[in-house]
């Protein structure tokens, strides 16, 4: 159902895309290094550029590969202690990298951050602009927070922030954040992975949690606060898992495991798009012959009085399926949307007309069971 990179049009694939890595998906340990993964990631990354994507990388794990060099078993709390393994394992990172992209003919350029080359507009402009060279050189850039340096009051706190600041900065259109979490889990509900995320409530963020791992910096709430700030700038966010195989080209042609987060002001058709290609159905609605022709062809939203039943259990807001009936046979649907009533809901909407429907619902200001911007056909 999804469409391969491959197969976008040069002006529907993405023109750049940041790839933040966490220290638990470059390691298989404290100071170990997952060779594999970092391989597969870089190769990758490759097969992205070979697209005509500009890919920038974000990434963790110096503080993690300075502790196993120094024989620590837990981090510190020390702020110069922290920043010890942080000078002991950058240059460390920065050989894996080189390592992984080597076979491909890449070069990587090191850039370090601390916040106030970001905060300061002097210094912003400066990053943008080596940022800019340094793709127009055929590098991969490889962006981690200067640990070394960075105190308490001008760090990032982690790179998930770092890397929705440098989306921002370079104006990407997908940022992809890459960790040991398979993306949101709906802990509170289906305990499933949460596909899409239209906007981010106080309930979304209630669904995060925190790390505890002994490299890590933050978990979830850190990237929900980073999806936040990226999305605001109009960059769509993946958080996926980095063992995925292949998790990169699959988030692009829609049927990658993850959560994305839908980046503000996105137009309509980029919308439906993403309706299309990057959600996963919690149900399917029944329509009866004659919704499918007001649908298919007149692009009219769908009305209680098309809907004759449903499958699967959702609540208003989800994405569902759409399928006309059919005898003897599994109906194939031909429309995806969200839909506005719960699956408990439909039973006593279900062929109903206007007048009837406003008398059950008084209070709702929307009754079209799918409205018509939030609807597309297959």
């Amino acid at each position: 159902m999804g469409h391969s990179l491959t197969s976008l049009s040069a002006a529907e694939r993405p023109q750049r895309v940041v790839v933040k890595l966490g220290t638990g998906v470059l390691t298989s340990g404290i100071g170990e290094i997952d060779s594999n993964r970092i391989a597969r990631v870089c190769a990758e990354i490759t097969a992205l550029r070979a697209q005509g994507t500009e890919v920038i990388v974000v990434s963790s794990g110096a503080v993690g590969l300075g502790m196993g060099q120094l024989g620590l078993a837990k981090k510190p709390k020390e702020t110069s202690k922290k920043q010890a393994c942080a000078a002991v394992g950058q240059s460390r990172l920065m050989q894996v990298w080189q390592r992984g992209f080597e076979p491909h003919g890449l070069t990587v350029a090191q850039v370090l951050l601390t916040h106030d080359d970001l905060r300061l507009r002097a210094r912003y402009l400066g990053v943008q602009e080596t940022l800019r060279q340094l793709i127009a050189y055929g590098t991969i850039p490889i962006i981690n927070e200067n640990d070394t340096v960075s105190a308490a009051e001008i760090k990032f706190g982690d790179n998930d922030t770092l890397s929705a600041m440098v989306a921002s900065l370079t104006q990407a259109q997908h940022l992809v954040i890459l960790s040991t979490a398979p993306g949101l889990i709906d802990l509170r509900g289906t305990r499933q992975i949460v596909p899409v995320v239209e906007k981010i409530t106080p309930e979304i963020e209630a669904m995060a949690g925190g790390t505890t791992s002994e490299t890590a910096t933050g978990g979830m709430i850190s990237k929900i606060a980073a999806a936040k700030l990226a999305t605001k700038a109009g960059c769509g966010v993946f958080i996926a898992s980095g063992s995925e195989p292949n998790i990169l080209s699959r988030l692009f042609a829609g049927h990658g495991p993850g959560t994305f987060f839908v980046p503000n002001g996105l137009p309509m058709e980029a919308k439906k798009r993403w309706l299309a290609y990057f959600q996963r159905p919690a149900g399917t609605l029944f329509v009866n012959a004659r919704a499918v022709p007001a649908l298919r062809e007149q692009g009219r939203s769908l009305l209680a009085v098309g809907v004759t039943g449903a499958a699967g259990e959702f609540a208003a807001g989800d994405i569902v399926n759409i399928a006309g009936e059919s005898e003897g046979s599994p109906a194939l649907p031909f429309a995806r949307g969200k839909s506005t009533f719960g699956s408990d809901e439909i039973p006593a909407i279900a062929g109903k007309h206007g007048e009837a429907l406003s008398a059950l619902y008084p209070q709702r200001k929307r009754l079209e069971v799918v409205h018509r911007n939030d609807l597309v056909l297959l």
